[in-house]
């Protein structure tokens, strides 16, 4: 038998840490939560995308009667940012949850299909995508995807 260690690394920063550019950034995707669409959960989530060239895009969860059909923030705002800005690569991507009556105390991490959109955008653009999670307690700094899905499918297996 073969035992192998996965080792990941996660920094967990107060807000007042953070340089003035991922504040912006985490600012963005708190005020993106007010945008969601979601009558069923109550559970908004916010996420913003910042590009190469400089510019913010966010996203929000959207939610359908048929649960299926709803997409999550981390998706709306990747897929976006890659329609309008395809040759521009995201260089960090922030996301914030909020329930109805505030933002939470633990960070969340995003579903299992947002890790593998993340990953897809990360090879995509040949660069890893920092991830910064927040929470009213920590944010979590992720330095790229592998960090999140550190056995991950990607590309290289179709070939």
């Amino acid at each position: 038998m073969k035992e192998i260690k996965i080792e990941i690394n996660i920094r967990a920063l107060r807000y007042e840490e953070l340089d003035e550019k991922d504040r912006k950034l985490i600012d963005a995707a708190k005020e993106a939560t007010a945008r969601s669409y979601a009558p069923y959960s109550r559970f908004s989530v916010g996420a913003a995308a910042l590009l190469a060239n400089g510019v913010i895009v966010t996203g929000t969860n959207q939610e359908n009667a048929a649960y299926p059909s709803g997409t999550c923030a981390e998706r709306t705002t990747l897929f976006y940012a890659n329609s309008q800005s395809p040759d521009q690569p995201v260089d960090t991507l922030a996301i914030a949850a909020r329930n109805e009556s505030d933002f939470l105390e633990s960070p969340i991490p995003p579903c299992g299909a947002c890790r593998q959109v993340l990953l897809e955008t990360e090879q995509r653009f040949h660069q890893p995508m920092r991830i910064l999670l927040y929470s009213k307690n920590d944010i979590y700094v992720l330095e790229g995807t592998k960090d999140l899905l550190p056995l991950s499918f990607g590309s290289e297996y179709l070939k």
